[in-house]
């Protein structure tokens, strides 16, 4: 069926329900940045398979918003669809609400599946289409299945439990630490929507969403118990009994809505609006208290533990390990003249980290990029695109591992030959910004917007920038991007101090040329304080060689010549006892000092 039929479809459910648009979001019931097929409608729709993106469908019009990351990918997916392209962020692009003001007249509908929209969206959109006179609604639910062709069903493998040694905290420890929290606001229940704070908290992993070791799953917290909303499908035997043990109510997943119904008239209930649907908070009793704030598991896993800390640097000498023997056999590869492609590549790269110590799966789709192709910033190689290297071929990889006691992302950007002024000069200054963020120190409780202007500021001075952010928050053997915490552009109200893991990688994209960016992961420890207050330093823990060749030297400071020998000093001294061969002369030449 192609993209024209599937948007008749929908028009023709929009036309039964009097609806003037309908608001298709990448989004599925509990706020997660990448979903399971079954949520996939806007893909379905629209053909275009970014991890960002909203389509509005209205009957005479179709609209796709996406940022900067996707610009060049949705322009070619795109291209021969009715669905014209709005490039979020760029000079005179209204965002989607306000287009809807601008083309919708007072008195008309706006439908979505209000399972896919969060509180805090629904409340921002639905203030300012009231002012117009114009009603969003969350209650079609089942628009998506009356449109969504052979819609996939939700997933049903069973859950793993994570070995205790690795989990480092018991689920009971975990959850006496959110009833202390919950105590302390004073609030009676907690409801928890996303997966991967839901993983965490009750030390169950599962694989309903490609790349996220997450599972479908709710759960609530009150006075008396910790109810589970789960497919019972998902459970063992010998899991759903363990859990019973620790004192977990089970249901099925789909009572999860109605029960909110039934709790208690009296209840103050705690939640987080980014990650609540407006359904579910729609459907709380008006007689019970509602307390918004920030994810209370969120804020726990995001300030690792000294034991997970410790399992995540030696998880990164095992993915180094992977990283200096996939760069060892491309660079072998190229000069025996044998042909490799991206996808070649890829599964390279997949093999060798599998090989590893407690290796599980990879943490992203990779980025293979060869030349023009890592100007697209999420570019992932296809059957389609797939481009073979060349001796002056110039390659970014964006890669990472989920292993059983940490999560790895890192991105290295490879001269295999010849390269421009240009691009030297472009990969200089990224390693300035990247060095720069590494060897910050700051105050505790400086805000992200803050560090990310650190990172930026050698390369606005030579007039370049980037449009993603600098960096995100890796969680512990979880998704690869976690919140709260990250370092960008706008605004966001997490204040970093100790504990904290997050990405450094900033990035230059040549549209049609090349793309840049070097990614190590970052973890944030104390200094000692002085009379000025405590102040926090970074510690680099992603191991392996940044590639020296493409640097100018002349344009590095004696600090950052320092910082980068200092950094290979470390490398080689943690990765060579695990090398040997060639592998191991590889890595003493490409942590020479320079």
């Amino acid at each position: 069926m192609d993209i024209n039929t599937r948007l008749i479809r929908a028009r023709e459910e929009m036309a039964k329900r009097n609806l003037d648009a309908f608001i298709v979001l990448t989004s599925d019931p509990h706020g997660s940045e990448y979903t399971a097929d079954h949520w996939k409608f806007r893909e379905y729709l629209s053909g275009f398979n970014g991890s960002a993106g909203t389509l509005l469908v209205m009957q005479q019009y179709v609209g796709l918003w996406t940022d900067s990351r996707y610009y060049i990918q949705a322009e070619k997916q795109l291209r021969g669809t009715p669905i014209e392209l709005f490039r979020e962020g760029q000079p005179g692009v209204p965002d989607y609400v306000s287009y809807i003001t601008y083309i919708l007249p007072s008195g008309s509908r706006v439908g979505v599946d209000g399972r896919t929209i969060s509180q805090v969206e629904y409340q921002r959109i639905s203030e300012i289409l009231d002012k117009y006179n114009i009603r969003l609604e969350i209650h079609h639910v089942d628009f998506i299945d009356n449109v969504f062709y052979q819609r996939p069903p939700m997933p049903t493998d069973e859950l793993t439990e994570v070995n205790p040694i690795v989990a480092c905290t018991t689920r009971r420890e975990k959850i006496d630490i959110v009833r202390k929290m919950m105590n302390e606001k004073k609030v009676s229940h907690y409801i928890i929507s996303a997966l991967d704070d839901i993983a965490w908290l009750i030390n169950l992993r599962g694989s309903d969403v490609e790349y996220n070791p997450v599972f479908y799953a709710y759960m609530v917290i009150s006075p008396e118990e910790e109810h589970l909303y789960i497919d019972p499908h998902k459970l063992s035997r010998v899991v759903s009994n363990r859990l019973a043990e620790d004192g977990i109510k089970m249901s099925l997943y789909d009572h999860f809505i109605n029960n909110l119904r039934n709790l208690p008239k009296e209840s103050t209930v705690y939640y987080d609006p980014t990650k609540v649907s407006a359904l579910a908070v729609a459907q709380l009793p008006n007689s019970v208290v509602r307390v918004e704030g920030r994810s209370l598991v969120g804020e726990i896993k995001s300030h690792k533990t000294e034991a997970e800390i410790a399992n995540i640097r030696s998880v990164h000498i095992r993915d180094g390990v992977a990283m200096v023997q996939l760069l060892n056999w491309i660079e072998k590869e190229v000069a025996s003249g044998n042909r490799i492609t991206e996808l070649d590549i890829a599964e390279k790269q997949r093999l060798l980290r599998m090989a590893q110590p407690r290796s599980m799966c990879e943490s992203f789709a990779p980025i293979v990029a060869v030349d023009a192709n890592a100007a697209l910033v999420h570019y992932s190689p296809s059957i389609e695109t797939n481009t073979a290297l060349t001796s002056d071929s110039i390659l970014l990889i964006d890669s990472g591992g989920h292993y059983a006691d940490g999560t790895t992302d890192i991105t290295r950007t490879i001269a295999l030959g010849e390269i421009s002024a240009e691009f030297k000069r472009a990969y200089t200054y990224v390693l300035k910004s990247h060095i720069a963020l590494a060897s910050a120190v700051f105050p505790k409780g400086a805000y992200g917007i803050q560090l990310d202007a650190v990172a930026r500021q050698p390369m606005w001075k030579a007039g370049l920038n980037f449009g993603h952010g600098t960096g995100h928050g890796v969680g512990y053997c979880l998704n690869v991007h976690e919140t709260p915490y990250g370092i960008r552009s706008s605004f966001t109200d997490s204040r970093f101090d100790e504990g904290i893991l997050v990405s450094d990688e900033p990035g230059v994209y040549i549209e049609g040329k090349f793309g840049i960016r070097i990614e190590n992961l970052i973890f944030s420890q104390p200094m000692p304080e002085t009379p000025f207050g405590k102040f926090i330093k970074f510690e680099t823990i992603t191991l392996c060689p940044i590639d020296t060749r493409p640097i100018d030297v002349d344009l590095l400071t004696e600090e950052e010549r320092l910082w980068l020998n200092d950094y290979h000093k470390t490398v080689y001294a943690r990765l060579a006892p695990k090398l040997n061969g060639d592998d191991l002369d590889w890595l003493q030449n490409a942590t020479r000092e320079i």
